[in-house]
């Protein structure tokens, strides 16, 4: 794990009405390090969009939660995943999030060099992330929430529960 957050620049698609029809969106870059920059952010990372344990618990607990963990110090809260950004925006569209950013990490970058990037071929994915929650403090890791046992084998199953918006919370409110 890093401690300082990767200096890389994820692809996003934002909405841009002057382009008209029936896909108004068009890319931007966005820079982490820039974004992040004097902030203090809530970043949680999971194995991939549509997926059960995190469509159905994490994701939608961070979005209940988003409110707390900003009245606890978060400036914003973000997704990301080793998934494009037409997925992430139709995951985040189904799920009904509003508040939580949801951010691509198409190329693995952000991931890999956060040193969660894993193997999940044994089930089709590809490249993936682990699980994990963090708290960035002006690009600095500040508090650190990992699921135990990472690895490319698939051994463990998908654990959650370290990475809950709870765990999060608790350590925000801890540190104001």
């Amino acid at each position: 794990m890093q401690t300082t957050i990767p200096d890389v620049v994820l692809k996003t698609r934002v909405r841009d009405e002057s382009i008209g029809g029936d896909n108004p969106f068009r890319w931007q870059d966005y820079p982490v390090r820039q974004e992040w920059a004097g902030k203090t952010v809530v970043i949680f990372s999971l194995p991939g969009a549509f997926t059960p344990t995190c469509t159905n618990e994490q994701c939608p607990a961070f979005e209940r939660l988003h409110d707390d963990l900003c009245a606890a110090g978060a400036d914003e809260v973000f997704c990301i995943s080793v998934n494009d950004a037409f997925v992430m925006y139709q995951w985040g569209k189904h799920l009904g999030v509003e508040m939580v950013r949801m951010l691509p990490d198409g190329n693995g970058d952000f991931t890999r060099r956060m040193g969660m990037l894993i193997d999940k071929r044994h089930l089709g994915f590809g490249m993936r992330s682990w699980r994990y929650a963090m708290i960035v403090r002006d690009n600095e890791v500040v508090g650190w929430f990992p699921e135990p046992g990472i690895n490319d084998a698939g051994e463990n199953g998908d654990p959650y529960g370290e990475s809950a918006p709870e765990h999060v919370l608790a350590a925000l409110r801890g540190m104001a």
